[in-house]
């Protein structure tokens, strides 16, 4: 009788004792603790990192393993497990998100390899596909332009051909364009639409004679737009067979530039990068971007350096750095070329947002030659990398210091002075 009572006595006191000894004991309430600290302990911190289970099921497996452990942990156990498996999470992902800022940031944004801007490879020449019509969705149109901003008395040609769905030519014949303000801008159709001529005689910038591309060519300046400054469109009408269908193409034209490039360059380096001043005669003030491409000596593509400046009037010059780093890091072979140099005035308000100023098309300038061992292996440091730079790596310490915090409750040991139990928002 007496054995009964002692063991009875064991059994409450092993029931009852973590009750007495940690607040939120009852499922109930150790529901209610873990929801206090956010939703994102809803979820299974366990499942959320990629484990086979929930931390707190890690635990109960341990301790149900141990001789003489529990059957499960207490509710404060599982809530620690939970809130660990969420910190460690957090101080991966912040890890994560320093690493990649760093990298991505090691070049300052005016000089970045040409990897980064596919698009900006070459001067804009637009092509695409699209359907001849509803009705004929087999035959496609193919519309080509040779560039996209045209300043002063500058020409574009327009191409447009017909296809089948393998891409195989098909007759095609360009009954009627005509060129306009396109429908979107404010106040269009003050001006009247010009005729323009489609041809494929081998003339007039068609390139061969009968080969089924029909070429076009407008210059806005002298074709009937000599001061409108904006977006012009030229409407297609296209047969092929029996079939027809209409199209369009766009360009943005600026009648007179507001600044122009001398095409002088000079260079020198300086803090470890290579600087090409590229002199400008600015007749309208304000912010100029400019950009240009950067090739090897073999013609292969490595940089896109740009200016974004504000610039008063007159005669001055335009920097565009090459950054050492980067030419540490991909040793390009020298003499490096400059090419395909664009810019335009920035505008603070209106339709269009700039005016262009007429490009430097083919190679600008070239370089000396250069050792690799004359520019800087050092990363660009500026105010606002090194702000946000600061910004993740506290992110980084106060994860640690969490996942540090719990730990130390979870050994009995003493947290560091000034450190608190800080909770996940």
């Amino acid at each position: 009788m007496s054995l009964c009572v002692v063991l009875g006595a064991v059994g409450w006191w092993g029931l009852g004792g973590d009750a007495e000894g940690a607040p939120g004991a009852s499922g109930t309430e150790g529901a209610t603790a873990v929801g206090r600290r956010g939703p994102a302990m809803a979820a299974s911190p366990g499942k959320a990192s990629g484990g086979g289970g929930s931390a707190g099921g890690s635990v109960a497996a341990a301790s149900s393993g141990a001789p003489g452990g529990r059957d499960s942990p207490t509710p404060r156990e599982r809530e620690r497990e939970e809130l660990k498996a969420l910190w460690r999470q957090r101080l991966e992902r912040a890890k994560r998100t320093l690493e990649s800022y760093v990298a991505a940031t090691r070049y300052p944004p005016q000089s970045r390899p040409i990897e980064e801007h596919p698009d900006q490879v070459t001067l804009a020449e637009p092509e695409r596909l699209r359907p001849l019509s509803r009705e004929h969705p087999e035959l496609q149109l193919r519309l080509k332009q040779d560039r996209v901003f045209v300043v002063g008395d500058e020409a574009v040609h327009f191409f447009v051909s017909c296809e089948d769905a393998q891409r195989q030519p098909r007759p095609c014949q360009v009954l009627s364009a005509s060129a306009h303000e396109a429908e979107y801008v404010q106040g269009a159709g003050m001006m009247p639409a010009v005729p323009v001529v489609f041809t494929d005689d081998g003339v007039g910038g068609d390139a061969v004679a009968k080969d089924g591309v029909f070429t076009g060519r407008l210059q806005p300046s002298k074709q009937g737009f000599p001061l409108f400054s904006g977006t012009l469109r030229v409407d297609v009408v296209v047969r092929s067979d029996r079939a027809e269908g209409t199209a369009f193409l766009d360009i943005l034209y600026t009648p007179s530039p507001p600044a122009t490039f001398t095409g002088k360059v000079r260079e020198e380096v300086s803090a470890g990068s290579l600087l090409l001043y590229l002199g400008i005669n600015v007749r309208k003030a304000g912010r100029y971007v400019v950009a240009g491409r950067v090739d090897t000596e073999g013609g292969e593509p490595f940089a896109h350096v740009s200016f974004n400046e504000e610039l008063k009037e007159g005669a001055q010059e335009v920097k565009l750095t090459v950054f050492g780093k980067l030419i540490r890091d991909e040793d390009p072979s020298f003499p490096l070329k400059l090419r395909d140099v664009e810019g335009f005035l920035l505008k603070e308000s209106g339709d269009p947002d700039r005016e262009l100023m007429a490009t430097l098309r083919g190679e600008v300038h070239t370089t000396h030659d250069y050792q690799a061992s004359s520019f800087s292996p050092d990363e660009w440091q500026g105010e606002v990398r090194r702000r946000y730079i600061d910004e993740y790596t506290n992110d980084v310490l106060d994860a640690q210091r969490q996942l540090e915090l719990l730990v130390a409750e979870e050994e009995g040991k003493k947290p560091p002075p000034g450190d608190g139990d800080k909770s996940p928002p």
